[in-house]
């Protein structure tokens, strides 16, 4: 049924934590809403643009369960969380210590070290800890950590972190919060009003599937008004449209973190997929996502290296054959079924367009390269 929604080539896709497939009617909304107001008035189409990545945000809305006006636009998650980093007081005191994991994604790594403090502390969770385990963030999330950064899911190891405990325990000991749920939103529900973490942020082109380009930020009501962003331009303004370069106040949204003139086509993708995902709902597509999860982990069990149960784990399940990994997936590949490797074993995410038939498929493909293994 939602197969038919999305541009689906030859063969099975389980590479959804990588890049989600686009929805068949992008182009058309795309050239509504972009092309055009350019290509077909004689007016300025920032009057029409403009409303469009409104769109972005107002989805991103329904999808968290948090207002429109606490999201902002970002070109990648690298950037939205230097510009965070930057911002709060907190933050950017002397010997500032941080919080995060070594199986955090690379990239978050890269940002945390060049936008701290020189002097700052960053603490990394050893990769042999359960980081599904709250006992295991309980031992490291102590008093005197400032700012403790959590993946809501690590790519390369199929967890799912206890998000809602995590950021209770953060309260506790005064610490700040960012989430980011890059692997996780439209597959994990997360409902951000609930939830009362300090920030968020995110990006579309996985499990959302809207490509690269359109990353997000949330920023908590509650720490807004400290946040003083130092990368900024004109769409940061609370009058855009002023043009007096003497005078500049930061918008009363999470726009202040918006920067200068931005490019509107991701956003507009990313809009239209994700109201498509919001109005699905991340609960239909996590009870879809995971009865296939459960397939393969009853049929493949032996070889699965990644968490099982439905709070521990995330939308990918990671598989290890150990000497036969070489062969399983080059027969995968023979079979048009598209997966990866990394360091755990091998990454598969089903989707929702993905179906019984799909897995079934993928299932029978290894079972017959373990048997003629012998």
């Amino acid at each position: 049924m939602y197969k038919n929604d999305f541009c689906m080539a030859e063969g099975c896709y389980l590479l959804n934590h990588s890049v989600g497939r686009a929805l068949k009617n992008t182009q058309q909304y795309l050239a509504q809403h972009y092309f055009a107001p350019w290509q077909d008035s004689n007016k300025e189409p920032w009057q029409q643009w403009l409303p469009a990545v409104e769109q972005f945000t107002k989805a991103l809305g329904d999808l968290f369960n948090a207002p429109s006006r606490e999201f902002c636009p970002q070109v990648n998650l690298s950037s939205a969380l230097t510009k965070l980093l930057m911002s709060h007081p907190q933050i950017q005191k002397k010997q500032c210590n941080v919080l995060m994991a070594q199986s955090d994604f690379p990239s978050m790594g890269f940002a945390m070290q060049k936008a701290l403090p020189k002097d700052a502390k960053i603490t990394f969770i050893p990769e042999y800890e359960n980081l599904s385990d709250i006992n295991v963030w309980e031992q490291y999330l102590t008093p005197n950590i400032d700012l403790v950064f959590i993946s809501h899911v690590y790519s390369n190891t199929g967890v799912q972190a206890p998000v809602n405990d995590i950021v209770a325990l953060s309260k506790r000991t005064s610490s700040l919060s960012i989430i980011d749920v890059a692997q996780s939103a439209a597959v994990l529900p997360l409902d951000l009003t609930a939830l009362n973490a300090d920030f968020m942020i995110g990006s579309s082109v996985k499990w959302l599937c809207a490509g690269p380009g359109a990353a997000y930020l949330w920023v908590n009501p509650e720490q807004l008004a400290s946040c003083e962003p130092k990368d900024v331009g004109w769409f940061s303004h609370q009058n855009p449209f002023e043009f007096n370069i003497h005078h500049f106040e930061y918008n009363s949204s999470a726009l202040k973190f918006w920067g200068g003139t931005p490019s509107v086509v991701p956003y507009i993708i990313a809009a239209n997929s994700i109201m498509y995902f919001a109005k699905l709902g991340a609960n239909k597509v996590r009870d879809h996502n995971f009865a296939m999860l459960t397939l393969i982990h009853q049929q493949l069990k032996e070889y699965v290296v990644s968490p099982t149960h439905r709070q521990h784990c995330s939308g990918t399940v990671i598989l290890n054959f150990a000497k036969r990994q070489n062969a399983v997936l080059k027969a995968l590949d023979e079979a048009k079924i598209s997966v990866d490797e990394r360091k755990q074993g091998i990454r598969v995410s089903p989707h929702i367009y993905n179906t019984r038939d799909d897995i079934t498929q993928f299932i029978l493909v290894i079972h017959k390269v373990l048997k003629d293994f012998g």
